[in-house]
């Protein structure tokens, strides 16, 4: 059934999204991303905070919110400058917040440091996409990459349902193989070199860029145990229930908060 509904939620969501890539305005590219940042943001303080005696403060929760959508406007004017001032902006009313908690909670510097690693992990990774999508051809790398994580991820699946014998990581996701984890870098790094041949037919590009497409798929992979990790030490089994059959918007796109980096980083290197 959770099967299933997966691909329910994959067959009506993607559309959605292919259009707003394609035919929506980076004004609402940006209103997407934001979106998704808060869903996904407010998912990681309440999994990283779940081993604490209270709630996630309400201010941690609105420093945040309010870092994400600083972050979002800075990449949809492509301005790194103002990108900077958000994380000055962030430090400076986490500091305002040790200055009133430091008294009553010893391990303020705990939550300081927790915060600041989900506005790194979630907001700025995402916040990239619009520095991509500014590119030349911008569109088709941002579709190339979703393309890319999807296949390694389901590549993966059912390449270890299948074949799966070894285990992968067994003290953080216990059902992932080795073989699942082979099975996806090469059905990614397969898509990737189908998906350039289609829309440009270069064979220097395809050799361009088939690192990238290995490294996205690793990146994808270690992303998605690196939530895992996350979850299990706070056993948690989903980080929410938004996406019926994906468990919440950080399981979605645990993979691409490590993918995206690596293709912005690859792309202003090696295009």
């Amino acid at each position: 059934m959770q099967h299933a509904q997966r691909w329910i939620t994959t067959i009506i969501l993607a559309p959605l999204i292919l259009w707003i890539l394609i035919k929506g305005t980076p004004i609402l590219l940006a209103a997407l991303i934001f979106t998704v940042a808060v869903c996904a943001i407010r998912e990681y303080l309440r999994i990283i905070f779940s081993q604490d005696d209270g709630p996630v403060s309400q201010a941690i929760k609105a420093i945040s919110y309010i870092t994400c959508l600083f972050l979002v406007a800075g990449a949809g004017a492509g301005s790194w400058p103002f990108m900077f001032l958000a994380f000055a902006l962030n430090f400076i009313l986490l500091s305002v917040f040790v200055l009133f908690r430091f008294a009553s909670q010893a391990h303020v510097f705990d939550i300081i440091a927790k915060q600041v690693l989900g506005i790194v992990y979630i907001p700025f990774s995402l916040s990239l996409l619009l520095f991509v999508r500014n590119m030349q051809d911008g569109v088709f790398w941002i579709f190339w990459l979703l393309i890319v994580c999807f296949i390694n991820d389901t590549g993966a699946f059912y390449t270890g349902t299948f074949l799966g014998k070894h285990k992968l990581s067994p003290h953080i996701s216990p059902n992932k193989t080795i073989e699942g984890s082979l099975g996806g870098v090469a059905a990614a790094m397969t898509a990737g070199a189908v998906c350039i041949l289609i829309f440009f037919g270069w064979t220097n590009l395809v050799l361009v860029m088939l690192p990238c497409s290995f490294f996205i798929a690793v990146a994808g992979q270690i992303g998605d145990l690196f939530e895992s990790a996350m979850k299990r030490s706070s056993s948690i089994k989903d980080s929410g229930r938004i996406l019926p059959g994906h468990g919440g918007m950080l399981d979605r796109i645990d993979g691409l908060l490590l993918a995206i980096p690596v293709l912005f980083g690859y792309l202003m290197v090696a295009i």
